[in-house]
């Protein structure tokens, strides 16, 4: 059999529906000549005369008949893999969107995820990765969703949105020394503190601040991560530091006071990313605007 193409089969069912060239011709908006010559090639690609003539009409061949039902079938199909999904229901989607985010934004913001996705997409769910995920070709290659963070090492064919940088609050037990009175430069330097280990050849901001006006922190713990850090710090008379956003969302349940903290800091960018082949998807968008409001919505 010779090659054929989908309009070709939608001249088919046309045929068959009508009995008729004409009819056929005006259905398809073609000239009955255009309609004609279209049967020919029909002809010629199922090897079979498909319309006969019986009297004044058409009548189709068994293998005709035989075509019906599959071509409908199939037509169908080509127009529900193009229709576009319908952004105001998206209630029978099934995914499990994984989004790569700075440390803290599970926290402060999974939650109001959840409870929209609960009500717009019940069957879907939610995945954090940490930021420190290693695994550059993921948004290329669909493994993440949406990758929330600096954005530092980031392809240049992603989508970027940028928000807010993120800036460090400092955060002591409700009982500390330092929950009270006017925090220095000198008087932060000198406490007792909980560090974050940074990423190999990365330099703590903290550090080099404090380096530049001739102090350096007594730093006693160093933990993984920003969350041990709170947590360390709510049980002991140590400081901590952590992005605003973070301190915020856990500093309250903790018990922390939290303060500005006394040193002039570069802003840590804060940017959410997407591939391009992510852009048209409506339950991405849908995701990924909710995610945008809930981000730029003041705490």
């Amino acid at each position: 059999m010779k090659d054929y193409d989908l309009n070709l089969l939608r001249a088919l069912d046309a045929l068959l529906s009508t009995g008729s060239v004409t009819g056929a011709a005006e259905r398809m908006h073609l000239s009955t000549p255009a309609m004609s010559h279209t049967l020919a090639r029909l002809r010629e690609a199922f090897a079979d005369p498909l319309l006969v003539r019986a009297g004044r009409r058409l009548v189709p061949t068994v293998r005709a008949q035989g075509l019906a039902e599959p071509v409908k079938q199939l037509l169908a199909q080509a127009d529900a893999l193009r229709k576009r999904l319908d952004t105001g229901d998206l209630s029978q989607v099934r995914r499990r969107f994984v989004l790569r985010a700075a440390e803290g934004m599970s926290v402060g913001y999974g939650v109001t995820l959840v409870r929209a996705l609960t009500q717009h997409m019940p069957l879907s769910s939610l995945q954090f990765l940490p930021e420190s995920h290693h695994d550059p070709a993921g948004l290329r290659e669909g493994r993440i969703d949406l990758d929330l963070g600096s954005g530092h090492r980031q392809d240049p064919e992603l989508v970027v949105e940028p928000l807010a940088d993120r800036n460090l609050l400092g955060l002591v037990a409700a009982d500390h020394p330092m929950a009270q009175g006017r925090v220095t430069a000198r008087r932060f330097a000198a406490a007792r503190h909980v560090e974050v280990l940074t990423h190999p050849g990365e330099a703590s901001a903290v550090d080099v601040e404090l380096a530049a006006h001739g102090l350096q922190r007594n730093t006693v713990l160093v933990v993984p991560s920003v969350f041990a850090a709170l947590i360390v710090c709510a049980r002991s008379d140590l400081v901590a530091c952590a992005p605003e956003r973070t301190a915020r969302a856990m500093g309250a349940s903790l018990g922390l006071h939290m303060f500005k903290l006394p040193l002039k800091l570069p802003a840590s960018p804060l940017r959410l990313a997407w591939h391009p082949r992510q852009h048209g998807d409506p339950a991405h968008r849908w995701l990924r605007e909710t995610l945008l409001a809930a981000l730029r919505q003041p705490r």
